[in-house]
């Protein structure tokens, strides 16, 4: 099993004399930037000057630097920026400022796991990643608790890395939810492989061939939305809520018995051994040299991908209910 840390096994005292720079002011930088000033610690931001962040969090009453005089302030650096920017970033605007003692946080191993950052041999490398958008993170930190998250230490330098991560944790509201200790390494694969195989991939690739094959079966696209797509959220929330046990109380008998004989069925063992070697893509390096070729290429493929989508008929009548329906606006 693995360690989960609370509040109680946390302190503030080593962060809270120190200066923290949050590069980048998206979702998850804005988030975490406002819940560590809620909880009484000096942060300041680094974005891109004049830009729309700049803007936004000069309005919400932050410090805000270059991405260079902020990392050079600096006590902590938060990398919160888009993983494929944060080599480039890192190497022209932050290398330079990583100076004996500092302390560089990420919320995502990717760019330190695959070898895109090398931080110098002094400095503390840690992760602290919350497992929510960064909206929720805020949302619940207010509400006075907070969403669970992960912490591990690359680079242990002064002795005290775990420390800081667990105060950073902290901070962000993350001990009330309970924060799990990893490793870059285990954070980063399954991150990759639970996305690819089930969270986005798995999930749109069954969305999709279930609207189709009811589509094809003479069945309105309307209905088939409902059945393959609108509903899906429904019992995804009954899975958050209660677990798979659960949510299978709270449905039909009828769609108990269908659900459980038909299901493995269609996901079988032909598709487990696809996520395998996906995950073995994962480990071996394959997936990150090519996902980092596709970016350094322009990102053509992804371009045309994401235009597929977006005129797959379940989009076109997904965008339909939605609007008339309310729930998109």
């Amino acid at each position: 099993m693995v360690k989960i840390y609370f509040d109680k096994d946390a302190s503030l005292d080593l962060i809270k004399d120190k200066t923290i720079a949050v590069i980048g002011y998206g979702s998850q930088g804005h988030a975490q930037a406002q819940n560590m000033r809620d909880s009484e610690l000096n942060v300041i931001i680094g974005v891109r000057p004049e830009g729309a962040s700049w803007k936004k969090a000069m309005k919400d009453g932050f410090e805000v630097y270059p991405i260079s005089e902020a990392a050079e302030r600096a006590d902590v650096i938060f990398m919160l920026i888009p993983d494929m920017i944060q080599p480039s970033v890192y190497k022209e605007k932050i290398a330079p400022h990583m100076s004996e003692g500092k302390t560089l946080d990420f919320a995502h191993g990717f760019n330190i796991h695959f070898k895109q950052i090398v931080p110098p041999k002094n400095v503390d490398v840690i992760m602290v990643a919350p497992k929510s958008p960064g909206v929720r993170l805020r949302e619940t930190y207010k509400e006075g608790f907070g969403v669970p998250a992960l912490i591990a230490v690359y680079q242990d330098w002064s002795g005290r890395a775990k420390e800081t991560a667990l105060a950073v944790a902290k901070a962000l509201g993350c001990t009330r939810a309970g924060v799990m200790e990893t490793t870059f390494k285990d954070e980063t694969e399954s991150d990759l492989i639970g996305e690819q195989t089930v969270l986005v991939g798995g999930l749109v690739e069954l969305i999709k061939s279930g609207f189709e094959v009811l589509v094809e079966n003479g069945y309105p696209s309307e209905l088939a939305y409902f059945e393959a797509c609108n509903e899906a959220k429904l019992i995804m929330d009954l899975i958050y809520e209660k677990g798979i046990t659960g949510m299978l109380r709270a449905v039909s008998d009828t769609a108990k018995y269908g659900g459980l004989t038909v299901g493995p069925k269609i996901i079988d063992k032909h598709v487990k051994e696809n996520m395998r070697r996906a995950a073995e893509y994962v480990q071996n390096g394959g997936f990150a040299k090519e996902w980092i070729e596709e970016h350094r290429t322009g990102e053509k493929n992804l371009k045309r991908l994401m235009e597929e989508i977006e005129k797959h008929p379940l989009e076109k009548v997904g965008r339909f209910i939605r609007k008339t329906s309310g729930i998109q606006k």
